[in-house]
């Protein structure tokens, strides 16, 4: 059966001689995997089209009892090579792409992932990266049901009030100081205020402004172990933006 949805394109690998095994966030169908015939060999049929996170129009085709499509062809709708390519943001790309890769079950459509990550990417700039992956992880933890009350400690039950938190592997939400553990993090009631703040408003109100990676960093720490928890392994990606 012959298939066409916008895409965005979220790995690649070596499949047999030429081709290429490609994993595809699909806005019809959630996320496939194809395989792209000749794929190394020829530019023709998909060129450009098979970086991370390129904003696509795939056409597909799927045979019953078969785990894999075949990917006959994409056309660009936007790409991440149009602007500069520094080396964070290419890290920044691949940690989009390999959380929702880890995150999401195949062919289960999921729009508000899809419609989240297209507003992420457009303020994904070489020199602006921690704002909208500060906005992409707080919504991918709350989309996928694995945030806890921000303003209550997991144990007691006592509101935070505007004091500072912790967190740690073993523990369902946030803790007060009294109930805090060893070896856990802290996080500020200013990231938990921008938390907020970014559930109410789109990711561009927060563009344009100052976001050193100091920002909320405790927050993505917290986000990025909540999303390790539940995957079970360490994120690649991540360990490379420690390192930035």
């Amino acid at each position: 059966m012959s298939k066409q949805s916008e895409a965005l394109v979220l790995r690649t690998y070596p499949f047999h001689e030429a081709d290429l095994l490609v994993t595809l966030l699909t806005r019809s169908e959630g996320k496939i995997r194809g395989v792209a015939k000749s794929a190394m060999r020829s530019k023709k049929r998909f060129g450009g089209a098979l970086e991370p996170l390129t904003h696509v129009m795939a056409h597909w085709h799927d045979k019953e009892k078969q785990e894999l499509s075949r990917l006959d062809s994409f056309d660009i709708l936007s790409s991440p090579l149009v602007h500069e390519v520094g080396y964070p943001r290419l890290v920044a790309v691949g940690f989009v792409a390999e959380v929702i890769d880890q995150l999401l079950p195949e062919r289960e459509p999921n729009d508000a992932v899809f419609r989240l990550t297209l507003s992420v990417i457009a303020h994904l700039t070489s020199n602006a990266i921690w704002m909208p992956l500060t906005y992409f992880d707080l919504w991918m933890v709350r989309l996928s049901g694995w945030l806890p009350d921000l303003t209550t400690c997991a144990v007691c039950g006592n509101p935070l009030n505007g004091g500072s938190a912790w967190f740690h592997p073993r523990a369902e939400g946030l803790l007060c100081a009294r109930d805090k553990q060893l070896a856990g993090g802290e996080i500020s009631p200013e990231s938990r205020e921008l938390a907020a703040g970014m559930f109410r408003a789109p990711v561009e109100t927060f563009a344009g402004n100052p976001w050193p990676r100091a920002v909320a960093a405790d927050l993505r720490k917290f986000l990025t172990q909540r999303i390790e928890l539940h995957i079970e392994k360490k994120l690649v990606t991540a360990v490379m933006l420690d390192r930035l």
